[in-house]
């Protein structure tokens, strides 16, 4: 059965897209989260390159007393292993893959696309990008954390095993851990990822250097 595509905004910074980025905001938040971001970037004029926020279903999340937000999945424990409702996770595995075959039929190759995200919707770029079955451009999984861990050795494809990794976190970081960070990317590296990997003395957030290391690494993978 198809799934619907998720509604989102979308940004392209020159006529002709040759490469895509889709981009998941976090918890709480929706497409138009990051949309700033993009200027800032200042991709080079030869790398016109589409940009997609979609907006995360609105679902009932646990561990904020089961109040209703937009989310990728519901957080059911306060622990790495724990924290990932994995029926929702797979749900909005399959949403974004959606996204990418939507790109696929708009001209743009597997290995042009970048799955980006903060926090949850870093989550699941790194849950959907390992398992995806045809080659991508790389992974951008900023203060985040690896779904799911145990299982990444059996369930990621080989088509992925060597795609880039980026990697950014604050160290003050009190939502998601700098330590499941660390070991987040301790896993993926274990497995055989290439991950690049940036600190921050930042919390929960994004600052102007992160921006800067993005964009010299968007320009690489894409280039």
């Amino acid at each position: 059965m198809s799934v619907e595509l998720l509604p989102a905004i979308e940004l392209e910074t020159g006529p002709d897209p040759t490469a895509s980025v889709i981009w998941l905001h976090g918890l709480g938040a929706d497409g138009s989260d990051f949309v700033p971001i993009i200027a800032e970037l200042a991709l080079p004029p030869g790398l016109p390159t589409r940009f997609v926020f979609p907006h995360a279903p609105t679902r009932a999340v646990s561990i904020n007393n089961g109040m209703r937000m937009r989310a990728w999945y519901d957080i059911t424990g306060a622990d790495l292993y724990s924290r990932a409702d994995l029926v929702g996770v797979r749900e909005s595995q399959a949403q974004l893959e959606a996204l990418v075959e939507r790109e696929g039929a708009r001209g743009i190759r597997s290995e042009r696309i970048v799955l980006a995200g903060f926090s949850q919707g870093g989550a699941i770029a790194l849950y959907t990008g390992v398992r995806h079955k045809e080659r991508l451009a790389g992974i951008m999984a900023l203060s985040t954390y690896l779904i799911a861990p145990d299982r990444l050795a059996s369930e990621a494809t080989q088509a992925n095993r060597a795609l880039p990794i980026f990697m950014a976190h604050g160290s003050a970081d009190p939502v998601v851990q700098l330590q499941w960070a660390d070991a987040s990317k301790a896993m993926l590296e274990a497995t055989g990822y290439r991950v690049e990997w940036h600190r921050y003395a930042m919390q929960h957030s994004v600052c102007l250097d992160e921006v800067r290391a993005i964009a010299s690494w968007l320009g690489r993978v894409l280039s």
